[in-house]
C-alpha cells in the first residue's frame, strides 16, 4: 500500500492517532485506502484536507461546520488558504503590538522610562469580553443572561491580584489537559479526571458556590461551541477543546450532583 499510515500522519501533523480515528468516524477525514490488515493509508489529498481542518479549527469552527465547508461543492482550497493567510497576518500584527506593549511596560516598571497610561492597553481588544457575553446571551437566552450577570456580580469585588491568580490557575489547568492529551491519556482516565476536578474547583471560585452538574454541563457546551474558546484551546493543541469538554462531561455525569 502507498501512502502514510495513521501513526506517520500523527507524527507529521501533531494530531493524535485517537483524533485521526475520530475524524474518520465523523466522515471528516477518511483515509485514501484501508489495507486487508485494517491499516489506514493517507495520501496527499488527505494530508491537504487535514491541513484545512487544522486551519479551520484555529478559526474556532466546530468539526461539523468544518465538514460542511470542506464537503461543499464550491469549496476552493486555494481561496481558503488565501483567506487563512489574511487572518493570520492580521493576528500576527496584533501580537506584535501586544509584544511591544509588554516590552514598553517592562521598561517602565524598571524605572528607566515613564509610560503613557494609554499605551498600557495598546493591542488589546476592548470589545472581546462584551462580544463573548453577547454570544452567550444570544445562544442561551435568559439562562445565559443570568450566568453573565451572576459572574459579573461575583467578580466585581475581586482585586487585580485575585483575577490574575485565577487566570494563571486556569491557564495551568488547561496546559495540564494539553499535556495529558499529548501522551494519549483518555479523558475519562482518573488522572485526567483529577485535572477536571481542579478545573471545576477553579471555575466554582468565580461563581456563587460549587457549580452543579447542570451548570458544569452548560459550561462544557459553551466551551464546545464558542469560537473564541475553541481558538484559545486549539492554540495550545489540536483537539484540546473536545478533549476538555469530554473530561468535563465525564466529571459532571459521574461525580457532580
Amino acid at each position: 500500500m502507498n501512502g502514510y499510515k495513521v501513526g506517520e500522519v500523527a507524527k507529521l501533523s501533531g494530531v493524535s492517532i485517537r483524533t485521526l480515528h475520530h475524524y474518520d468516524q465523523l466522515g471528516l477525514l477518511r483515509p485514501a485506502d484501508v489495507g486487508p490488515n485494517g491499516y489506514r493509508y493517507y495520501g496527499k489529498d488527505e494530508l491537504l484536507r487535514l491541513q484545512q481542518i487544522l486551519f479551520h479549527r484555529e478559526l474556532g469552527l466546530s468539526l461539523e461546520q468544518i465538514r460542511r465547508i470542506l464537503d461543499a461543492p464550491d469549496f476552493d482550497r486555494v481561496a481558503a488558504l488565501r483567506a487563512h493567510r489574511e487572518t493570520l497576518v492580521a493576528q500576527a500584527q496584533r501580537y506584535r503590538r501586544l509584544i511591544r506593549t509588554i516590552d514598553e511596560t517592562l521598561v517602565a516598571l524598571s524605572g528607566d522610562k515613564t509610560m503613557d497610561e494609554k499605551a498600557m492597553y495598546r493591542g488589546f481588544d476592548p470589545e472581546t469580553e462584551a462580544r463573548q457575553q453577547a454570544w452567550v446571551i444570544e445562544r442561551y437566552g435568559e439562562t445565559g443572561r443570568f450566568g453573565v450577570e451572576t459572574r459579573k456580580e461575583v467578580l466585581k469585588d475581586w482585586t487585580q491580584a485575585d483575577y490574575d491568580g485565577h487566570q494563571a490557575e486556569f491557564a495551568q489547568i488547561v496546559q495540564e489537559f494539553a499535556d495529558a492529551l499529548a501522551v494519549g491519556q483518555a479523558a475519562d482516565w482518573e488522572p485526567v479526571q483529577v485535572i477536571a476536578r481542579r478545573f471545576h474547583a477553579c471555575a466554582s471560585r468565580a461563581w456563587t458556590g460549587p457549580i452543579t452538574r447542570a451548570g458544569f454541563l452548560n459550561m462544557a457546551d459553551i466551551y464546545s461551541e464558542h469560537p473564541d474558546m475553541r481558538t484559545a484551546f486549539e492554540a495550545r493543541r489540536a483537539g484540546l477543546t473536545d478533549y476538555i469538554v469530554e473530561a468535563m462531561r465525564q466529571l459532571a455525569r459521574e461525580q457532580l450532583s
